[in-house]
């Protein structure tokens, strides 16, 4: 009885659990239906948003706002905005200075506020609406009403405005003035060391009578006026300048016992030329140092420049407190005998041919002496043009209001350099170039044709009879110019200091002062006494 029931209950529960699995498998169908399409209708709802977004940013794409045509356009809230930002700078600046500092800021605020508007205006490219302009425009009206309403009215402000442009300008000039001056005194100023080394030369040349003794023998030497030799001549009271100047051109030489230099120099400074060149060593080189005082000839019945350097009331016109003279003219050398001894080389050298001059301001990086041998066609004079640039033309130099240069002269004509230049003296004395120097230098007596220097009245002697050169024989612009390119300093024979950036100076600018300072012996026990002194 109780298999037979086991066997009977058996089945039972077997039935039973395939009606469970049944179910349960019905229940899992069901459920992935529902969650289908659960699931597709809610990405009907998305996707439709979102195309409708999509194409609402595609119409608004053509629709984006062109700001820069918003703001220059007539009716737009962004030119109104715009408008009065600018004008209420202005009344800012205008209440600071009548200590309305409330107002100021006040405007400041609104300022701010108006250009955040605007710049959300641009970055989101759409037009400024009357609801976001309508509160910045009301504000900003009411302050600048105020502010008229306190008398900075439009007038005040471009009274105001004018008068602060005036006193930085005239601010300005002085500054400019006053610099200008400074530098020339800078300019002007001899340093401690070169007194010094004055002084210790001039008590060598006085105490050591040998030194005397071969001046002497010196001056008597024929290699002063042999031509065959290369002839140069420095005219200087700067006695370590000059050194520099004859020991660049003997060390860039391959034949410095060839060369021959006549330095001449004024009378303080004579004996500390000759003491220094007498005691050092420059490689078999000829050098003849004269005194200008020498020169008895040179005097007020010949020489028109002379009387004018005299004159009492020449003096006063450039050293005086005339306006008319600008203070880089008043330094002292342009009106130095020495400045203008270059016309007179043909009567200091009358068996000389050809000879170079060279200024105490120059350091020679090649070999010159190929310049005693170019053919300068019939010109007296041979010189590097300057007229790359307008300024150097003669118009600048020359008063051609003045009749007697117009009728003479072109005014768009080349200028040219002196400082290295290379003079056949028997054309100058053919084309007698001194006398044509000395009917300009007459002619300029009340300084209406130039105003100063030696290079106006150069031009005027010269012209017609200069030949120039290639620009590599002589780069300008080493004591002002800041920018020279490097290529060309590094291929020119010679370099120039011209301007008041001297390189002896501490004013001297610093990339090119090395240039100049390698030709110094600095070892010498003169400059190191002087320079620790």
């Amino acid at each position: 009885m109780r298999r037979r029931a086991t066997d009977y209950r058996r089945p039972v529960r077997r039935r039973f659990s395939h009606w469970i699995c049944a179910l349960f498998g019905l229940f899992v169908v069901a459920v992935l239906v529902l969650f289908v399409v659960h699931h597709n209708h809610n990405e009907d709802r998305v996707e439709h948003p979102v195309h409708e977004e999509d194409s609402k940013m595609e119409q608004d794409g053509h629709e984006k706002l062109n700001f820069t045509k918003e703001i220059l356009s007539a009716t737009s809230l962004s030119r109104q905005l715009a408008e009065q930002m600018t004008l209420a700078k202005a009344y800012v600046i205008i209440a600071k200075e009548h200590n309305n500092f409330h107002l100021a800021w006040e405007l400041s605020s609104m300022i701010r506020s108006c250009q955040l508007l605007l710049s959300k205006a641009a970055m989101r490219r759409r037009p400024i609406t009357l609801d976001e302009a309508e509160p910045i425009i009301s504000r900003l009206s009411s302050l600048i009403y105020k502010a008229q309403d306190a008398h900075y009215d439009i007038a005040t402000t471009i009274v105001t405005m004018k008068s602060h442009i005036q006193a930085l300008e005239e601010r300005a000039n002085a500054a400019t003035a006053q610099s200008t001056v400074f530098g020339q005194l800078v300019a002007e100023a001899f340093p401690k060391s070169f007194h010094c080394l004055i002084l210790k030369l001039s008590a060598d040349w006085l105490k050591r009578l040998p030194l005397q003794d071969l001046a002497k023998e010196r001056r008597n030497s024929p290699r002063l006026v042999d031509n065959n030799l290369y002839h140069f001549c420095v005219f200087s009271d700067n006695v370590l300048a000059t050194s520099v100047v004859v020991n660049s051109t003997i060390s860039n030489a391959g034949h410095s016992k060839q060369m021959v230099f006549h330095i001449i120099t004024n009378g303080v400074t004579y004996g500390a030329m000759q003491a220094w060149f007498l005691s050092n060593d420059f490689k078999g080189a000829m050098i003849e140092v004269q005194s200008i005082e020498e020169f008895s000839w040179l005097n007020v019945s010949y020489a028109p420049i002379v009387k004018q350097l005299l004159d009492v009331d020449s003096r006063a016109y450039y050293f005086g407190e005339n306006p008319d003279v600008e203070p880089r003219l008043r330094n002292p050398k342009y009106i130095a005998l020495l400045n203008h001894l270059r016309f007179y080389i043909p009567e200091i050298y009358p068996q000389l041919e050809k000879i170079v001059f060279l200024d105490d301001d120059v350091v020679v990086q090649k070999d010159l002496t190929p310049l005693f041998s170019l053919d300068l066609h019939g010109n007296v004079n041979g010189a590097v043009e300057t007229c790359l640039e307008a300024y150097h033309r003669y118009y600048k130099y020359l008063n051609f209001s003045n009749p007697i240069i117009s009728s003479k002269f072109d005014p768009q004509a080349c200028g040219w350099a002196f400082g290295m230049n290379v003079f056949d003296l028997i054309a100058w004395r053919k084309a007698n170039v001194t006398a044509t120097y000395h009917y300009w230098q007459e002619r300029n007596a009340d300084k209406t044709l130039w105003k100063m220097g030696t290079l106006p009245v150069g031009l005027l002697a010269f012209y017609g009879l200069t030949e120039p050169l290639d620009r590599r024989w002589h780069v300008l612009g080493l004591g002002y110019d800041l920018n020279i390119d490097n290529r060309l300093i590094e291929s020119a024979a010679v370099i120039h200091f011209n301007g008041n950036m001297k390189p002896w100076l501490k004013l001297a600018i610093g990339r090119y002062k090395p240039l100049w300072e390698r030709y110094i012996n600095l070892s010498h026990p003169y400059i190191q006494d002087c320079a620790t002194s």
